[in-house]
Formats: structure tokens, sequence, C-alpha cells
């Protein structure tokens, strides 16, 4: 639109708009602030002068700010190494009958150690108990004696398991402790995984 259009219409030219909303700094500009000044005075971002490129509208009770936030970025199979001399120790033995010897910390599950670890135990409901995609048999029935009873959520699950033995618990569910310092696990040959069975059906 021409100014003279624009000024036979009451309107504003398109030379005052741009320069009134896509205003270029000029080399007296202000510095960039830091996040933690802004945070501290942020209604200097929006000081109700023409030109600003957020608003040109002060900040009111009905006009209030808007602010921007982000998730934290979860790292699945992702460990820390554990300290020197904190390590503890588990061997997963794979569907080839590979031994992978593992130092680990105090806390960490099996599941998370393994898929940090390149080992192929699925987890396909993330750890949540919801699956036996994680199903690992183990070895000694005297380690198997010191971990935490299985819940009523893992029990139901396991119901679920390729190839169940006496000594069959969920990954997602061991967590290394010093007693278990030592341990070793069985992946079985199979998985079931009933939410990818069902899918198939559809």
């Amino acid at each position: 639109m021409s100014s003279a259009i624009a000024a036979s219409r009451g309107m504003p030219s398109l030379t005052k708009l741009t320069s009134l909303y896509l205003r270029v700094p000029s080399a007296k500009a202000a510095p960039l602030r830091s996040f933690s000044s802004i945070a501290r005075n942020p209604g200097s971002l929006c000081p109700g002068k023409p030109g600003n490129l957020i608003s040109h509208k002060p900040w009111t009770t009905s006009n209030p700010p808007r602010y921007f936030s982000a998730s934290a970025v979860s790292l699945h199979g992702h460990v820390d190494p554990p300290k020197a001399g904190e390590e503890l120790y588990v061997t997963f033995i794979d569907k080839e009958g590979d031994e992978h010897k593992i130092a680990v910390n105090k806390g960490d599950n099996l599941l998370t150690i393994a898929q940090a670890h390149d080992i192929e135990m699925e987890g396909a409901c993330e750890g949540s108990c919801a699956c036996s995609t994680c199903h690992v048999v183990v070895e000694d029935e005297e380690m198997f004696d010191k971990i935490p009873e299985a819940t009523d959520d893992e029990n139901d699950m396991l119901d679920l398991a390729f190839g169940l033995t006496e000594t069959s618990r969920l990954g997602c569910q061991i967590v290394m402790t010093p007693e278990l310092d030592g341990l070793r696990v069985k992946l079985p040959s199979a998985t079931r995984n009933m939410q990818a069975s069902n899918f198939g059906k559809k």
C-alpha cells in the first residue's frame, strides 16, 4: 500500500509501521543482558515504547507477560560411571551366551545398566513395571534371595514373561546394592511384548 493511499485512509504508512515494529538496533543499543537480570526486572523487556519487538503495550493485570519453560531432557539408558573404590559388579549373560561384566553404581537398576551398555534388553514400558520385556533370570539362588521381594505388579508382569523360572525377575525392578555385588543374570532367548502383539492384530 502506498503512503498516499494509507494517508487518505487514515492509516500509518508502511515506512512508519516498519520503523515502529521492526526497528533495527543502532550501534548505541544497550548490550545484551543476562537472564538473571531480566528475571529481576522483567518489566524492562516491555517498557511500552514504540519499536519494542516484544510488545508496544505496557504490562497490566489484563495484559500479563508470558513466560517460556522447557521440560528436562530425559536420557534413556544413561548411567554415570562409578567412582574409584565404589564399584559394584553385575554380569549379564546375553542370548548368545556371551558374558558382559559391568562396573556400576549403587542405586542403578539392571534395565538402565543394560541399555547404557548396548545389551539387548528391550524395556518396552521404559521401566514402569508394565511389561515383561526386561525379564532376567538370576543365576545364583542365594543372590536371588538377597533381592527385595517382588511386588504384586511385578509378579503380574512376570506371569506374562517368556521362559519363566523360579529365579525370574524384571530387570527394571532390580536395584544394585552392595549386597548384590557380583550379581549374574541371564537374558531369556525371547521376550513377549504384549503391546506389539496387540498392534499386530489391528
